[in-house]
């Protein structure tokens, strides 16, 4: 069946096509690579993701990513370095680079980038994080909550000073955490948030994710690839800044000696296949949130359209021409 939808827009990607973005020797050439690589994969517009680093690490690849010009790029997200310190809600993050929220660390990373940070991920427990949170929320800059292990409380007091969003829900916290309450439940349950979901069968499980679209709601639904240099290449070692992930042949990324996945090899076509196929949800219910939900929740636009081969039965979309 031939279907025709606006070009996917993927707020969440660390690298692509054995690129890192996070690498200090990036260059726009590379990127550009990358970039063209993901356009098969219907990503017509993204979010370069830089993860928690050095402010002088941080800037050597933001100086890249602000200066390409290239249209598809709508902004950084910057994931931490304001985050959780603890083993699990860290993640494939580097212990050494964790930080307070700080107003001037963040003028800082911004000048490097140009201003085009777009999008903040953050703990919410980090101290000073309410204060950080207003000041971004105020210059214009989405804040998202994610690798965290903040108490109910916390959560509330971050979302009244602005975050509107949950970065890749179900991940970047604990591997064990109490029945209830605990940062799952109060994310899902917080009306007015959006929810980022990796949906590649590794980082959620398929009932994970159709409990949450249904909690959530497609509406406020937005699938991440959360994608590093592993995807859309073969299985072996690639890295994200200065942290390796093996990438198995079922398509994990992993830190090696740990249960911690290390981003994803995830597309966005197979996104949105998995999400069809977990849900049970029409692909017309699933195609915004891989599209135009993302855009406008960053305030932008999509770019393009897709023209795509979509296979009811198998539930596999195949991107034709973009």
């Amino acid at each position: 069946m031939l279907i025709e939808t606006p070009g996917f827009f993927d707020l969440q990607v660390n690298g692509f096509a054995g690129v890192d973005f996070n690498q200090l020797d990036l260059s726009a050439d590379r990127v550009s690579e990358a970039i063209g690589v993901m356009r098969t994969t219907g990503v017509t517009r993204l979010l370069p993701t830089l993860i928690t680093s050095s402010l002088e690490h941080f800037a050597a690849s933001a100086r890249v990513l602000s200066r390409l010009g290239d249209p598809a790029i709508a902004g950084i997200h910057m994931e931490g370095p304001y985050i959780s310190p603890e083993d699990g809600a860290r993640g494939a993050h580097p212990r050494e680079h964790v930080r307070p929220a700080s107003i001037d660390d963040f003028k800082r990373r911004q000048e490097a980038a140009n201003g085009r940070i777009a999008l903040v991920t953050m703990a919410a427990e980090v101290p000073e994080a309410t204060t950080l949170i207003e000041h971004m929320v105020e210059s214009g800059v989405r804040v998202a909550l994610g690798h965290t292990a903040a108490t109910p409380l916390q959560i509330v007091d971050a979302l009244a000073a602005g975050a509107t969003m949950a970065t890749h829900l179900g991940n970047g916290c604990a591997q064990l955490l109490p029945r209830h309450p605990n940062v799952i439940w109060e994310l899902l349950a917080a009306d007015a948030v959006f929810a980022s979901l990796i949906v590649d069968g590794h980082h959620l499980p398929p009932s994970t994710v159709k409990a949450m679209v249904r909690a959530k709601d497609p509406r406020w639904s937005i699938l991440v690839t959360d994608a590093i240099a592993a995807a859309a290449s073969p299985p072996g070692e690639y890295r994200i800044g200065g942290t390796i992930g093996i990438l198995r042949e079922d398509g994990r990324v992993s830190l090696p000696g740990t249960p911690y996945l290390a981003g994803s090899s995830l597309t966005m076509d197979r996104a949105v296949g998995n999400a069809v196929r977990f849900t049970g949800l029409a692909i017309d219910r699933i195609l915004p949130m891989a599209s135009t939900i993302p855009a406008a929740y960053i305030g932008q636009s999509t770019a393009g359209t897709i023209k795509a081969d979509w296979n009811p039965h198998t539930r596999e979309l195949r991107v034709l021409h973009v």
